[in-house]
Order: structure tokens, then sequence, then C-alpha cells
């Protein structure tokens, strides 16, 4: 099939340039981001399976059981806020 359509000079800069940078024809790269539009944005492409899930989740661990334990006394309110928890200043520190 296909198809014409206008883009406008913006977009039309913004295609030509995502198309050099992958090294493919402006066909190419515009076919992709339809079918990538058209899809679910899952990289999976549909629902993924609890084996799926679990292979991700391993590979997001990959290397965790080289970071050091943290004693839970080193993290606080504090530690994530800036803002006292009672309404006092709330001017970020500097």
């Amino acid at each position: 099939m296909t198809i014409r359509f206008d883009l406008s000079p913006e977009v039309e800069a913004r295609l030509i340039a995502e198309a050099r940078a992958q090294g493919l024809p402006l066909e190419q790269v515009a076919e992709q981001l339809l079918m990538e539009a058209l899809t679910d944005r899952s990289p999976y492409g549909e629902k993924m399976g609890v084996d799926d899930f679990h292979r991700m989740l391993g590979a997001m661990a990959g290397g965790a059981e080289t970071l050091k334990d943290l004693p839970t006394g080193s993290f606080s309110r504090a530690s994530f806020y800036e803002d006292p928890i009672d309404g006092g200043n709330t001017l970020p520190r500097r």
C-alpha cells in the first residue's frame, strides 16, 4: 500500500535526521515509526508471559550481587526530601 501525506518542515527535518542517524532509507524509517505507533509500546508486543517477566527482572538485576548492602539507618526522610516534615522552612537548601 502506498500512502502520501504532507509533512511540516519540522517533521520532515526530524524524519530525515533520524534516517541519516540510522543509516536507513527515509521510507524504511517512516514505516518503522508508523509500525511502532500502531503496536503496543511493550518491547514484547503483547502481554508479557511469566517466563519473559522473570528474564526481564534477571536482566535488570544483573550485577546487583556486587552492590554493597546499606544499613537501613542510613536512610531517612531528610535523605530523600529537602523540606522538613513539620512544615517549617520549605525553601530548598543550597
